[in-house]
């Protein structure tokens, strides 16, 4: 919430999103995707895993909605949701962690220990400033709606803790299913938590990919360039972002060349315009013919290389690391 004035004037204004539909990426994973619609708050993309147990869930969402589309997939499959894993603790992955935990009491929930310090920190800073907007009539009704409901997640907090850390990276029998959970320090958050399926060959990746820009709340850049790399080192076949549409091997070499630039042009003396013109160029391929998430591109990475990374020495605010 704290970049929501920032962002504001980027979003366009019209009409809630439907509920997502679950889409087959693999035999044995699928997306329920999210999205940035005008008006609201973004919700995380959804991946599930088929495991002999039961489901495995990465990311809840953030919309009542969203989170009942992910209970009705597993009503519909007669299968219960034994795990959830947190990719990192951004509230449009994890606000719907509570519901989804009281439809099936015996599930764990499987995070990093970042959200610690962001209990402590960004999330009472994002909740004090967007206290300050609740009463603003310039905002349309559908953001205050989410603004409410947000500041009501964040008040309880303590519901979004994982029930086991996330500590370092291993192989972990998750619902019967064998996957790579593996930890990013000091990335898109202190402590990033992304899956490889051996067996499918889908890695799911949360924020360290978002389209159409890379969100630069709380990142740390050099960190998220180290876990870019370590995902290229990794034998996936396709790679679903925590923002955006499944990836091939190649358009994730795409992005991964292009974050890298925009680190890069960050640190430099160009203008924040031409590093944000630069990151939309090469992010297109992926985007499509789509102008108004080009235009996205551009206006998101402009305000993120201003506000967050040369307003704080070249990583966002939040970052711990050196």
């Amino acid at each position: 919430m704290r970049w929501l004035a920032g962002l504001a004037a980027v979003l366009a204004l019209g009409a809630a999103p439907l509920p997502p539909q679950p889409q087959a990426v693999a035999p044995g994973v699928w997306l329920m995707p999210g999205g940035i619609v005008p008006q609201r708050q973004p919700d995380g993309n959804t991946v599930v895993f088929a495991g002999p147990r039961g489901l495995v869930v990465l990311d809840t969402g953030r919309h009542l909605w969203h989170r009942q589309a992910i209970l009705d997939f597993a009503a519909a499959r007669r299968s219960p949701i034994v795990a959830v894993v947190n990719s990192h603790w951004h509230l449009d992955h994890v606000s719907g962690n509570p519901d989804i935990k009281r439809a099936y009491p015996g599930l764990k929930v499987y995070a990093s220990n970042a959200i610690d310090e962001a209990l402590k920190g960004f999330l009472p800073r994002s909740a004090a400033d967007g206290r300050k907007y609740l009463n603003d009539p310039s905002f349309p009704v559908a953001t205050l709606e989410d603004l409410r409901a947000d500041l009501a997640t964040i008040e309880n907090g303590q519901a979004l803790r994982p029930d086991v850390v996330i500590d370092r990276s291993s192989v972990r029998t998750l619902a019967g299913l064998r996957l790579q959970v593996n930890l990013a320090p000091n990335a898109a958050t202190d402590g990033d938590v992304w899956l490889y399926d051996p067996k499918s060959r889908v890695a799911a990746v949360g924020d360290l990919v978002t389209l159409p820009a890379a969100f630069l709340d709380t990142g740390c850049p050099q960190g998220w360039k180290t876990a870019l790399d370590r995902i290229w080192a990794t034998p996936f076949r396709i790679v679903i972002p925590g923002h955006g549409a499944p990836m091939t091997r190649d358009q994730f070499g795409v992005y991964r060349t292009a974050f890298g630039a925009l680190v890069d042009c960050s640190i430099s003396k160009r203008e924040a315009s031409a590093c944000a013109a630069d990151w939309a160029a090469a992010v297109k391929p992926l985007l499509g013919d789509d102008a108004r998430a080009l235009r996205q591109a551009s206006g998101m990475t402009q305000y993120y290389v201003t506000d967050v990374l040369r307003a704080h020495g070249g990583k966002s605010l939040d970052c711990k690391a050196a």
